[in-house]
């Protein structure tokens, strides 16, 4: 009803805070372009999903049309659900991004010493930290991608009664070496966008995940208030 209608009432930790050094770390050590602790399959997760979500998601759901038979009444509604859910909940990450402004790994790693927390190490200069996926122009809190993954997820369990949803996702990232992703539920996949975002280097995971719930609760209220069954 209004673009503020899911903004999230509490931001991000604090600077100085355990939680936030948790976060700044894992995104550091996992994230980095060059000499990261991340395996091949984590970098491969990241640029799988460094493809358009909106595009994944709807070449997924031709996927889950074709395994299910749908009627064209059937298909019709689940296109229009996912698709209105999944365009309210970017609606609610870019409300979220501008009321809580918080900064990028890039920007926070390589200004960490000027953070007040002495368990965030900074790394700037001529070593300084990069991702693996050049980071957008836009803040971190909370994740366009994911807001996508949670309404795109939970409006398919709540369409068919069930998270136990199989379909194959495909990516049309140029250079990603495994451009397939077979899942059988759809919490799976949410999982992976949230972790793929971390092995990008582009996100704090409570970016991620709060994402993820803030898309769900978008899909959850647009699943009971528009596009009803009428038999």
């Amino acid at each position: 009803r209004r673009s503020d209608q899911f903004r999230l009432s509490q931001g991000p930790p604090p600077l100085t805070s355990g939680a936030y050094a948790k976060a700044y770390n894992e995104v550091k050590t996992m994230g980095e372009k060059t000499g990261s602790q991340r395996t091949d399959d984590q970098t491969n997760l990241a640029l799988f999903f460094t493809d358009n979500a909106t595009s994944y998601w709807n070449r997924a759901l031709q996927d889950v049309a074709g395994r299910k038979a749908l009627d064209v009444g059937d298909n019709a509604r689940l296109f229009a659900l996912v698709n209105l859910a999944m365009s309210d909940a970017i609606i609610s990450a870019w409300d979220s991004k501008i009321a809580w402004n918080f900064w990028r790994p890039v920007t926070a790693i390589r200004q960490g010493e000027l953070d007040g927390n002495p368990n965030t190490i900074g790394q700037d200069g001529t070593d300084a930290w990069t991702p693996l996926v050049a980071t957008p122009n836009y803040p971190d809190y909370t994740s366009g991608a994911n807001n996508f993954s949670g309404a795109a997820t939970t409006m398919l369990a709540n369409f068919f009664g069930t998270d136990d949803v199989a379909f194959t996702m495909t990516s049309n990232t140029v250079g990603a070496p495994h451009n397939v992703r077979e899942y059988t539920r759809c919490s799976e996949a949410a999982q992976d966008v949230v972790d793929a975002r971390i092995y990008s280097g582009i996100h704090f995971r409570f970016a991620d995940s709060t994402a993820m719930r803030q898309g769900a609760h978008v899909a959850n209220w647009a699943f009971g208030h528009y596009l009803r069954r009428i038999d």
